[in-house]
């Protein structure tokens, strides 16, 4: 080989040797990043994600993170989703994180009481998400339409971008999870299970405090084995809106009068449906009321109830909260 075209080969490698190295010190070279949240979209090629994390300073080059992720085999396996950036990373770092799908863990909270339909509207607009694809998502799960009652109100975790149907599974199968444990220890079958969860929803609607939980329970269940209607406002509530499709807020006479198959002061027994989506406190405490042979409450002016088992004492306790409003709205 004659000796010009040696030093220009020589050279070349030379710059061959000179640009892997560059690249591997830049690979390899620790870069500083801000806290922030960062999405990956779904369907997005490798290119465009080392743009992405580029724009958010996250990698120094999009285009050597680009090339190390074709040399490395592994572009066609990063994830999708919301990741979290913070620290001091290098190229081999933030590749780990796409295609083991670290993703940043975001939580929903679902308040207890809350009838499916709210549940749902609350699922759209925390996480983002169209509601009609929750709807989806619930008809996929509850085939049969009645859909009151079967889901566990938490916190539950998710990832972007979210799947509606995995979420409601989860929550789904949580109050699956309490109702056996509860349906091994009473030994009851699928009608008993039922049950519970109707007496657990009308709990959950009628008192806010833990504690009162298993006396509202033991007022159902004491109504039921008397033959009692159990007269209690939210039924009337939930059967309005299930029959009007809204209810303004406002209880009136007429509406204690309207025969819905979910009124329980016009019809005896448990309603057809829970009425909300029940905690599992309320589950537990409708399945082991308190010892008391309470029948009837009423509100008592500080956020709970007065308990009575005999109607004097009921009448009483109903003059004694009338009072109290009486003072509140004409000190």
């Amino acid at each position: 080989m004659k000796k010009p075209l040696l030093i220009i080969f020589a050279v070349i490698l030379l710059a061959l040797a000179g640009t892997t190295l560059w690249i591997q010190s830049e690979v390899n070279q620790p870069y500083k990043i801000s806290p922030q949240d960062v999405e990956i979209p779904r369907g997005a090629s490798s290119k465009r994600i080392a743009g992405i994390l580029e724009d958010n300073h996250i990698i120094s080059s999009a285009l050597i993170f680009t090339w190390y992720t074709r040399l490395s085999g592994q572009a066609s396996i990063l994830k999708p989703g919301v990741y979290h950036f913070a620290g001091t990373l290098n190229m081999p770092d933030v590749l780990n994180m796409l295609t083991q799908g670290k993703l940043l863990q975001l939580k929903v909270t679902i308040p207890e009481g809350l009838r499916t339909d709210e549940m749902l509207d609350l699922l759209a607009q925390k996480t983002q998400t169209p509601r009609q694809t929750w709807q989806n998502a619930l008809q996929a799960i509850v085939a049969n339409g009645e859909f009151e009652g079967l889901f566990l109100p938490e916190t539950y975790m998710y990832n972007k971008p979210i799947n509606p149907e995995q979420l409601l599974r989860q929550m789904y199968e949580a109050r699956a999870i309490v109702e056996d444990k509860l349906a091994q220890n009473k030994g009851w079958n699928t009608e008993q299970i039922k049950q519970n969860r109707i007496i657990a929803s009308i709990v959950e609607k009628e008192t806010a405090l833990a504690k009162e939980r298993v006396w509202i329970s033991a007022v159902i269940h004491n109504r039921l084995k008397k033959h009692m209607r159990l007269q209690m406002d939210p039924t009337v509530i939930y059967g309005i809106y299930r029959t009007q499709g809204s209810f303004d807020g406002n209880i009136r006479h007429k509406d204690l009068r309207a025969d819905t198959p979910w009124n329980t002061y016009t019809n005896k027994g448990l309603p057809p449906t829970p009425i909300c989506n029940p905690s599992a406190e309320s589950l537990r405490a409708a399945a082991y009321p308190a010892n008391v042979d309470y029948l009837y409450f009423v509100a008592d002016g500080t956020g709970g109830h007065a308990f009575a088992s005999t109607l004097a004492e009921h009448n009483a306790n109903v003059r004694q909260w009338i009072s109290i409003e009486k003072k509140r709205h004409h000190p």
